[in-house]
């Protein structure tokens, strides 16, 4: 698998990865989710070459991820706002935020707590299955091919438990 072609592979993650799977564009989804909006502020936050946050922000446009909004007519300015689709990405963001809190924060503990507006208790993001509400990890889920799935390039057998998709 090469990084270029990765959004023409058979693999929903890697063709994810061709559109998010960068660095820099990983720090620029997480300023938005911290309403993050305009061009100055994302390279202030995250001290990124223009030409790089530009490129990342074009792409997220691109994608249907971001959408840009002027916000000052003259000179024309423009500010980026999550689209529903780049907020669906909340999931995936505040889990690897959360892995991060546990295995790499200092003895001080993480940089942001994360708080439910509604219940107003702190929490930390959980995966669990939309059909039951059962709590998941990757011991509780298998696999099987998809309707997508390529004939001629099944699933590997030793990749498909019966019982697991992974073991400890």
């Amino acid at each position: 698998m090469r990084w270029q072609t990765l959004d023409r592979e058979n693999c929903s993650l890697a063709r994810t990865l061709a559109v998010v799977g960068d660095r820099w564009t990983l720090l620029v989804l997480r300023d938005c989710f911290l309403r993050v909006r305009r061009f100055e502020d994302f390279e202030a936050s995250l001290k990124i070459a223009r030409r790089v946050l530009a490129e990342r922000l074009a792409l997220l446009v691109e994608e249907g991820i971001l959408v840009k909004r002027p916000y000052q007519d003259r000179p024309v300015r423009y500010e980026y706002r999550l689209t529903e689709k780049g907020l669906e990405l909340y999931p995936a963001l505040i889990s690897l935020v959360h892995w991060g809190d546990k295995h790499y924060a200092g003895k001080s503990g993480p940089p942001l707590i994360h708080r439910h507006r509604t219940c107003g208790h702190d929490f930390r993001s959980a995966l669990t299955c939309s059909e039951c509400g059962e709590a998941l990890d990757a011991r509780a889920v298998e696999v099987r091919p998809g309707a997508a799935a390529k004939p001629a390039a099944p699933i590997p057998a030793n990749h498909i438990r019966s019982r697991t998709a992974a073991t400890p």
